[in-house]
């Protein structure tokens, strides 16, 4: 039996690696232009990582300062794309589409405090 396969699955070698560099350019993009909290924590998240690479910390403690930032931004962009699916279904207010979008945004929340707690325990070791 085969199995159906999206149009967008048949690119192969350069091609591919050129369409999916332009559909993460657009995911940024469109991420950028329509999710508030996505720009502010790029805001926030660049400025920390100029601190953290300032910081007189190990190289490995800098890595985890920022790949704990990057992870937010991974987790936020799940959470987009979510809420982008709930949508396109129904805009109606329904209990699952409710909680499809509660969930994404506790996932955020638990990976923000994952960032704050990081950072907590590399400064307190630094300068404590």
């Amino acid at each position: 039996m085969e199995h159906p396969t999206s149009e967008f699955k048949t690119l192969r070698g350069i091609a591919r690696i050129a369409a999916a560099c332009r559909n993460t350019y657009d995911g940024l993009a469109w991420a950028w232009r329509s999710e508030a909290a996505f720009r502010q924590e790029v805001v926030v998240i660049a400025l920390a990582t100029v601190v953290a690479l300032l910081l007189p910390v190990s190289g490995f403690q800098k890595l985890a300062l920022i790949g704990v930032l990057g992870l937010v931004l991974v987790v936020e962009l799940i959470n987009s794309a979510i809420e982008a699916i709930v949508d396109r279904i129904s805009l109606e207010r329904h209990p699952l589409s409710k909680a499809a979008k509660d969930i994404g945004s506790a996932a955020v929340a638990i990976t923000l405090l994952m960032a704050t707690a990081t950072w907590a325990v590399v400064l307190y070791n630094r300068f404590m």
